[in-house]
C-alpha cells in the first residue's frame, strides 16, 4: 500500500526519482525583476516603494482595512498581543496542535498559555472547548474575565487557521465577546482561504500572517499584521519602526519601539510572489482534489478534506491515519523512499517550556497527535 502511495505521489509531481520535499517555493513571475529594481534603487532595507506595494496588495485582496508588514509571523504575533494590551501575568487562550511560534510570542510577553481542544472536522480551535472552558473556570470583574483558579486576567485567544483550513471563527468570536476577550487570528498559514466567503485573518480584532519559505507565498521570511481598525494598523506600523516620529534629519521617538519592519527586498519578492497567489491555490486545490480521489480507495487512511463554509489553501495535505503504528510505518517509509513527509507539531503542552500550562482534556488534540501525517503540497506550476 505504502509503495502505491508513494508512486501516485511521484506521478502527480512529475518526479520519478528525486527527492520530493514538503512544500517548496515557486518563481514563476516577476521575482527577478523586481529584485533587480529593488538593488538597482539601493533601498533594500526596510524604506521602499514594495513596502508600501505589498502591504496595499494584500490588504485589498484579504479585505482588510489595513495591513502592515513584519520580520516574521512570530513578530507579528507578539506585536498583536502588545497592540490588544496583553501584560506580564496575562493568560491567552489556544490550541495545543499548532507550531511553537504561537506560543514562543506569547512567553515573549511573559504571558501564559491555556491549551484547549480542537476540532476534528477543522483541526483548529473549538469554540465549544473555549465555551465549556470559559464556563467552568471564568469570572468577570470590573469588565475584564479572570480565571477564578490562578486569578489571572483572561485578555486574549489565539486560534489557528490549521494547514490552511479555517476553523469556525465567528462562532469563537461569539463566545470570546461575552468575555470580553480580544480574539488574535494566527493566520499563518491560511493565505488565500476564506470561511463563509471572508478571508481569514479578518474576523478577529488583528490577523497575522507568515511569508517562510514553506508558506503557500513566501518573501523569504517575513510575517503581515491585518486591521478592520486603520488607526490600529497605523498604530503597528510606528512601533515596527523604532516608534520613530516621521522627520527629515532629526531622530525622535515617542515610546518603546520594535525593529519588526520588513526590508523592501523582502517585499519586492512579496509583490511579485502575490502575482501569483490565485493560480498558486487553484493549483494547490487541484493536488488536494488529485489526493482526495486517490485515497477514497486506500483502506486505513482518511484525506483531510475543507470544512463547512470553506474555500481552503490547502497549504499542507493532511493524512489521518487509523492509528500510531500506521502513522509511524508510513512516515519511515516515505521518508526512506525520498519523499517527504512529516507527523503534526509536538503537542505545546508536552514541551518543557509549557509542560506545566493549564489544558482541558485535548481528547481530540491527543487523538489527531498519532495520526496525523502531512504529504508534498508544493505547488506543481512550472515556469
Amino acid at each position: 500500500m505504502y509503495n502505491s502511495i508513494v508512486n501516485f505521489i511521484r506521478h502527480i509531481f512529475n518526479e520519478q526519482e528525486e527527492f520530493i520535499p514538503l512544500h517548496a517555493p515557486v518563481f514563476v513571475g516577476n521575482e527577478k525583476k523586481y529584485l533587480n529594481d529593488c538593488i538597482d534603487s539601493t533601498f533594500v532595507s526596510s524604506v521602499g516603494k514594495y513596502v508600501d506595494q505589498f502591504e496595499d496588495k494584500v490588504a485589498e485582496f484579504t479585505g482588510a482595512s489595513k495591513a502592515v508588514v513584519c520580520v516574521n509571523g512570530t513578530n507579528a504575533l507578539h506585536l498583536a498581543m502588545l497592540l490588544i494590551g496583553v501584560e506580564r501575568e496575562d493568560e491567552i487562550l489556544t490550541q495545543a496542535l499548532t507550531f511553537v511560534a504561537t506560543c514562543n510570542a506569547i512567553s515573549y510577553i511573559g504571558a501564559h498559555p491555556v491549551f484547549l481542544d480542537v476540532d476534528l472536522n477543522t483541526l483548529g480551535l473549538s469554540p465549544v472547548a473555549v465555551r465549556d472552558w470559559l464556563d467552568n473556570n471564568a469570572i468577570i470583574k470590573e469588565g475584564q474575565c479572570y480565571n477564578k483558579k490562578t486569578g489571572r486576567r483572561i485578555k486574549a485567544c489565539i486560534p489557528m487557521h490549521t494547514f490552511g483550513h479555517p476553523m469556525m471563527i465567528d462562532e469563537l468570536i461569539d463566545i470570546c465577546n461575552k468575555y470580553n476577550i480580544v480574539v488574535i487570528e494566527d493566520a499563518a498559514e491560511s493565505l488565500g482561504s476564506f470561511y463563509k466567503g471572508k478571508h481569514t485573518g479578518t474576523f478577529g480584532k488583528i490577523g497575522a500572517i507568515s511569508f517562510n519559505g514553506n508558506k503557500t507565498i513566501t518573501t523569504g521570511g517575513g510575517g503581515m499584521l491585518l486591521f478592520q481598525d486603520k488607526e490600529l494598523g497605523l498604530r503597528a506600523k510606528h512601533l515596527t519602526t523604532q516608534a520613530k516620529i516621521p522627520h527629515r534629519w532629526e531622530f525622535m521617538h515617542d515610546e518603546i519601539g520594535y525593529n519588526y519592519r520588513m526590508p523592501n527586498i523582502n517585499a519586492a519578492l512579496g509583490c511579485a510572489q502575490l502575482e501569483n497567489l490565485e493560480r498558486f491555490v487553484t493549483d494547490k486545490r487541484e493536488t488536494a482534489t488529485l489526493y482526495k480521489d486517490f485515497f477514497r480507495n486506500i483502506e486505513g487512511v482518511e484525506f483531510f478534506t475543507e470544512p463547512d463554509h470553506c474555500y481552503s489553501n490547502y497549504w499542507l495535505n493532511t493524512l489521518i491515519f487509523k492509528d500510531k503504528k500506521a502513522q509511524q510505518e508510513f512516515l519511515k517509509y516515505t521518508n526512506n523512499n525520498g519523499v517527504m513527509t512529516r507527523p503534526v507539531w509536538q503537542l505545546m503542552n508536552k514541551l518543557i517550556m509549557f509542560k506545566d500550562c493549564q489544558t482541558d482534556s485535548l481528547k481530540n488534540t491527543e487523538w489527531l497527535e498519532q495520526r496525523i501525517v502531512n504529504i508534498p503540497s508544493s505547488v506543481r506550476l512550472k515556469k
